[in-house]
């Protein structure tokens, strides 16, 4: 955490399943900072790259945070801080846990850092699907959580497996690559509970 204490300011934090350039789960940690101001939003990163398609995020987030705490946030200054290990990540999957860290800053609630979440962030509070869904799982499963929540109709998720099929034409052999689809059920495969949440409010 690179914040200089604010006496004026609260702070929040949460874990962040993520994945990285190589389709790798990852868990980063979201600092957020709410303080008595004039509606500035800040953003204190290590990597640009990995904020370059975040910033609607972060938008609608506060969008979302203001209409579900009743606040102007016209009179508070957002700061969000990011930690990741790894060079580039996506960003709007982490659109709901953005939301989230927000509303508890200002609220001055504590998270339960037993719980991660993965889901885009609409303007009407409600989640939006993302993609890699088991290796956030496993991600979250591999820094200590016990429930992972994910956008509805995400607790299973469809992959494909290449399989290379030959068959014999006349005196030669011919081989095609086929995608063969696979049903994952992500919370068998990751070893973690898995809950469907269809927006903010039921999520927190």
């Amino acid at each position: 955490n690179n914040f200089m204490i604010d006496k004026e300011a609260i702070y929040s934090f949460i874990n962040i399943p993520a994945v990285d350039q190589n389709n790798k789960g990852v868990s980063t940690v979201l600092y957020v900072e709410a303080k008595p101001g004039t509606g500035k939003v800040l953003i204190d990163i290590d990597s640009l790259l990995f904020w370059a398609d975040t910033q609607d995020s972060i938008r609608i987030a506060k969008e979302v945070a203001q209409n579900y705490t009743g606040l102007d946030l016209s009179k508070y200054d957002l700061r969000y801080s990011i930690k990741a290990n790894a060079t580039l990540v996506g960003g709007p999957s982490a659109g709901s846990a953005i939301a989230i860290a927000t509303i508890a800053a200002l609220e001055n609630k504590t998270l339960n850092p037993d719980v991660m979440i993965t889901g885009t962030i609409n303007h009407d509070g409600t989640f939006g699907l993302v993609g890699a869904i088991t290796e956030k799982a496993i991600a979250s499963k591999e820094i200590g959580a016990e429930l992972f929540l994910v956008p509805l109709l995400e607790s299973r998720e469809v992959t494909y497996e290449e399989r290379r099929y030959c068959r014999t034409l006349g005196l030669g052999e011919f081989c095609t690559i086929e995608q063969i689809p696979v049903n994952i059920n992500v919370q068998e495969k990751a070893g973690i509970e898995v809950r469907e949440v269809e927006n903010i409010k039921e999520a927190l």
